[in-house]
């Protein structure tokens, strides 16, 4: 005989993890199966800005995480050619500090805050169908890898929950994989872990932007840094011929990391993504809802993903704690649910996929960051964007945008002709966010085919 659950989520890592807290610890039974078995890690660049450390507080995680020994950045640095500037957070719920955790840590941590709040948590366990009744999703099918040859079983379950990332078999299942809107990402992302003996940038996240080429320092727990290159997404195929030698010379494409990173060693293997779109997925459905990378992803250059899995992975379960005997109640819930993630993430959704430009727009980007870090406030400001305490419109408005064009096209370091080619194809990109923003919170159909740059 089938199991049964209140609810029943396919994956337990960060976004899973919070809606299981959530529903635990509001007396509901919840079961979350996951093929991994923890401490296991998973691609990403886990940077946490404040916002996103407050996220970790409030569903009771972050006392667990904050054992796991990553130190407190409470201070941010931005720099480039002839440009440096750091500052501190505005405070979130208290909080003035980000986190940078590897993501074996976390989402084990993670993981255990749902088990304390009561969830079940099934590791090396794997959804593999749905399970319909009268057009509504009534539970899944799972099979259990943990034991010597795999057996298959059944969970009924209110709402069944996909937290099962960006290849989401829920999303698939559901017919939700095709995007609303999606947008190709404009770098790759390659990293991997320095020993870290310089205890003076122990609690700086730094970003260093030198012309198309990205990189970034970020202390993590284990005495390490996570060093994280975003070149342009064409230069995939120079890494693809000899990875750690490319890896090496783009660092020295970057003055102020390869000095930051002076003295330090690589520890770990190269982590590469060359190709990670962006997009949002129909995410809400009758008895079903997509949380996390299942049903929303923005470009890792902005570090959004954590914060928002958490968040949205919290607000789903508080939805639909109290509505979940009522199908028709849950429905809306979990569509309303829906309708406020996207209006919450369709602004920063479109800021990301600018800053992820790796082309001539790169010039213009260092030229908004050098006006918008000028000041004794100035690096504040910026990090209020990327903790949403402040509408990332504001950081690209049109004025602002058009004196980093004209700075960046009087340096002329990066070609006229591509500068301004790319300011255009922005400037156009931008006055097609509100149209693309009021289709999406419309809940408009998906387009024909993902937008390339």
């Amino acid at each position: 005989m089938a199991e049964r659950a209140d609810v029943v989520i396919a994956g337990a890592r960060c976004a899973g993890a919070a809606v299981a807290a959530t529903l635990a610890a509001a007396g509901r039974r919840v079961i979350a199966v996951d093929p991994a078995r923890f401490p296991a890690t998973t691609v990403s660049t886990h940077l946490l800005f404040a916002g996103g450390v407050a996220e970790l507080a409030r569903i009771g995680a972050l006392d667990r995480v904050a054992k796991i020994g990553a130190p407190r950045l409470s201070r941010a640095f931005i720099g480039g050619p002839g440009h440096a500037a750091a500052g501190t957070y505005t405070p979130v719920d208290g909080i003035d500090y980000g986190l940078c955790v590897r993501r074996a840590p976390l989402d084990e941590a993670l993981a255990e805050t749902a088990l304390e709040a009561g969830a079940e948590i099934r590791q090396g366990h794997r959804v593999t169908g749905l399970i319909w009744e009268n057009g509504r999703a009534a539970g899944v099918r799972v099979r259990d890898q943990s034991t010597q040859g795999s057996q298959e079983y059944e969970i009924r379950a209110r709402l069944v929950v996909g937290a099962d990332g960006r290849r989401s078999t829920v999303a698939r299942l559901a017919g939700a994989e095709r995007p609303r809107i999606a947008h190709a990402n404009g770098r790759a992302c390659y990293y991997a872990y320095y020993d870290d003996p310089h205890d003076g940038w122990r609690t700086t996240a730094a970003m260093w932007l030198t012309g198309r080429e990205l990189g970034n320092a970020f202390p993590c727990d284990a005495g390490l840094t996570l060093v994280l290159l975003m070149p342009p997404v064409e230069r995939a195929a120079d890494f693809r011929g000899n990875l750690e030698a490319e890896f090496d010379r783009t660092v020295g494409l970057v003055p102020g990391l390869a000095e930051r990173l002076e003295g330090c060693a690589r520890q770990t293997r190269i982590v590469s993504s060359a190709e990670h779109p962006s997009y949002f997925r129909r995410s809400a459905g009758p008895g079903w809802a997509l949380v996390g990378d299942a049903g929303h992803f923005k470009d890792p250059v902005t570090a959004q993903g954590i914060r928002d899995a958490v968040r949205f992975g919290r607000l789903l379960g508080e939805r639909v704690a109290d509505v979940l005997d009522d199908p028709a109640a849950l429905d809306r819930a979990t569509r309303a649910w829906e309708r406020t993630r996207d209006a919450q993430c369709v602004h920063t959704y479109h800021w990301t996929n600018l800053l992820g430009r790796g082309d001539g727009l790169a010039h213009v980007q260092f030229e908004l960051l050098r006006a918008l870090t000028e000041g004794p406030d100035g690096v504040r400001r910026v990090l209020d964007v990327y903790s949403r305490l402040r509408d990332p419109r504001e950081t690209l408005a049109l004025p602002g945008l058009l004196k980093a064009t004209a700075r960046a096209l009087l340096g002329g370091a990066g070609g006229r002709a591509a500068i301004a080619r790319a300011s255009g194809e922005a400037l156009a990109e931008l006055a097609g966010h509100r149209s693309e923003a009021r289709r999406l919170l419309a809940g408009g159909p998906p387009p024909a085919r993902t937008r390339q740059r």
